[in-house]
């Protein structure tokens, strides 16, 4: 700073530091205004700021909106904001983090639901944005011979995540979702819920044996020992014919980008 004088450069980051991080070093530099002085102003900007963020986070989390009520949605917004500025420059990623800070951030950690909301609409707004990819139909399958069946492993689309739900949240979201009245919170899971895309965000709940399954074909388990689980689990008679009709239901959900041998 030759003879004193902030650069652009400098200012500009003294500026984000102050509207991110409340940190007022800047006010030592611009003169006051005309008409107010500039704790002022920089208290204009700032409230323009949050503001804007607020906007960002209603148009990720409408639902989330809707059950907790304006001011108190705006104040969650507040919350997280100081806890987490935004240090991206596209406004879809503002809320990158929203899920997580519920879940651990008095008051909201006393309240798992609003954590399990804004979970299930992050997984479904990040299985939009998801890249494009072709699932699998049944007639590949049919290019494997049966001796090759037990060392298949599947590829789920990148649009598809697993979540865990300790409440009834996937019901309330659904019912606000049709604008109808949400039931009562429920504290009484696991609930095992599957997002992802299929042409637009879907999501489902799990028995226990098919998220068993689905969490272990993810991450590459082949299909003689998914049906060595299943039969650990249940009926062993019946083992395979439940883990093929779940491998069925999956691809007719556009689930499955890839089934391949090692």
């Amino acid at each position: 700073m030759p003879g004193g004088v902030m650069t652009l450069d400098a200012l500009q980051s003294s500026f984000q530091n102050a509207l991110l991080a409340g940190d007022g070093g800047m006010l030592s530099q611009p003169a006051d205004g005309p008409r107010e002085p500039k704790e002022v102003l920089l208290g204009l900007y700032k409230d323009a700021y949050i503001l804007r963020l607020i906007e960002f986070a209603q148009n990720d989390h409408g639902l989330l909106r809707a059950y907790l009520g304006d001011g108190a949605f705006e104040e969650m917004v507040r919350a997280y904001a100081a806890a987490h500025p935004s240090r991206y420059r596209n406004a879809k990623d503002f809320c990158t983090h929203l899920p997580d800070f519920l879940a651990v951030s008095e008051p909201y950690r006393c309240y798992p639901v609003i954590a399990e909301l804004a979970a299930l609409e992050k997984a479904q707004n990040d299985a939009f944005y998801a890249k494009d990819e072709a699932a699998i139909g049944l007639p590949h399958l049919a290019d494997f011979a049966a001796e090759d069946w037990p060392g298949l492993r599947f590829t789920p689309q990148v649009s598809a995540k697993r979540l865990d739900f300790v409440t009834n949240g996937a019901d309330i979201w659904s019912a606000l979702k049709r604008e109808s009245d949400p039931p009562q919170v429920e504290e009484h899971g696991p609930h095992r819920i599957l997002v992802w895309r299929q042409d637009v965000p879907k999501f489902r709940e799990l028995q226990t044996e098919e998220a068993m399954l689905w969490d272990e074909a993810a991450n590459g388990a082949r299909f003689g020992v998914l049906c060595e689980m299943a039969a650990a689990y249940d009926d062993p008679d019946a083992a395979a014919a439940r883990v093929a009709a779940y491998l069925q239901g999956w691809i007719a959900s556009d689930l499955l980008a890839a089934a391949a041998l090692d």
